[in-house]
């Protein structure tokens, strides 16, 4: 991301988002009982051209936050901005005139590809739906899209079972590029990819950002992947954002426990450093989002949690640079 970037208002801003999804009781007459708090409270941006990795471990609500980002889920509360634009509470004819500025990647590329229509079809249906694309064109424009994403143009007549898991995701790509997006959710989109495949998808991202100025955001649970096309990493942890830094920052100083706790099970391509670090075994298993824990959401789990932790919910605070730790215990940066 370049400097002018960096200068420009964000893209995207979201503020205290809250999706909460309701526990119902009774079949005729439904009385609510409760709320799965999927997520509490989340805040960040994201600039032109910039990647946000989000990451944690299942359960912690990253998909659900691009779902409500899209509009795919109507938020419980909070803002959602896209260029200035809170879509939080728009009507649907306000968010369909918007969705060509913002799509998604899905995880699954065997789940998410219609088996009955062709790879043609399947890239070039939302383009034309918008009116977008005329169905003179559309070949040509289908042609086209493939070759950006390293597929020949002549597979447009095939059917997604004839491709393998990292042609699918490829096709994928395609077809969220079709209405020419400013904003794109990668939703774990190499999860289910083979080691080997993931490689060549990550790059693929990385050079579509740079040619087309695509902002991501890039859902993961691996800090691994997410470290070399992330700009800024925020880690979650049941419905909030315990840390968010830049890429380099979170991978060297981490200042959260369970940030950690992620980073220390992250192999390193070295015997003799992997020999001598200490990993930090988690206890426990993540509370449930409809009944989390009173005070800090990690104190179940935290090696070093204390009564505090147990009482009073610690704020997401700066420590420096950008830098935002929600931790009792985490120390600011020296230079802060």
């Amino acid at each position: 991301m370049d400097v002018t970037a960096a200068a420009a208002p964000p893209l995207v801003e979201v503020r205290d988002l809250k999706m909460h999804f309701p526990i119902t009781r009774g079949i005729v007459i439904q009385r609510r009982i409760g709320a799965v708090k999927a997520v509490d409270g989340v805040s960040f941006h994201l600039r032109r051209g910039e990647t946000l990795g989000l990451v944690g471990e299942s359960g912690s609500g990253k998909t659900t936050i691009g779902r409500t980002i899209l509009r795919l889920n109507q938020p419980t509360a909070g803002e959602i901005r896209i260029d200035g634009r809170d879509i939080a509470t728009a009507g649907q004819g306000d968010i369909r005139r918007l969705r060509p500025r913002m799509q998604m990647i899905f995880q699954d590329p065997y789940a998410s590809l219609n088996p009955r229509l062709t790879v043609g079809t399947i890239i070039a249906e939302a383009a034309v739906h918008h009116g977008i694309l005329k169905k003179r064109d559309r070949q040509a424009r289908v042609g086209e899209l493939l070759e950006t994403v390293g597929l020949d143009p002549a597979f447009a007549q095939r059917y997604p079972h004839e491709f393998s898991g990292g042609q699918r995701q490829r096709i994928g790509i395609a077809r969220a590029l079709a209405l020419s997006p400013d904003f794109i959710v990668c939703d774990e989109p190499i999860a289910a990819l083979d080691v080997s495949i993931q490689a060549q998808v990550i790059n693929l991202l990385k050079d579509l950002q740079g040619r087309l100025g695509l902002t991501y955001l890039f859902i993961a649970h691996d800090l691994s992947v997410v470290r070399h096309i992330s700009d800024r990493i925020a880690v979650m942890y049941l419905g909030k954002i315990v840390e968010m830094a830049d890429s380099r920052t979170l991978y060297h100083a981490p200042k959260h426990p369970y940030s950690q706790a992620l980073l220390s099970a992250v192999p390193i391509p070295d015997p003799k450093v992997e020999k001598q670090r200490h990993r930090i075994m988690l206890t426990g298993d993540l509370p449930s989002p409809a009944n989390p824990p009173k005070g800090c959401n990690f104190c179940t789990r935290c090696p070093i949690a204390e009564e505090i932790c147990r009482r009073e919910e610690p704020p997401l605070i700066d420590h420096g640079d950008g830098h935002q730790v929600a931790c009792h215990f985490a120390k600011p940066d020296a230079s802060a």
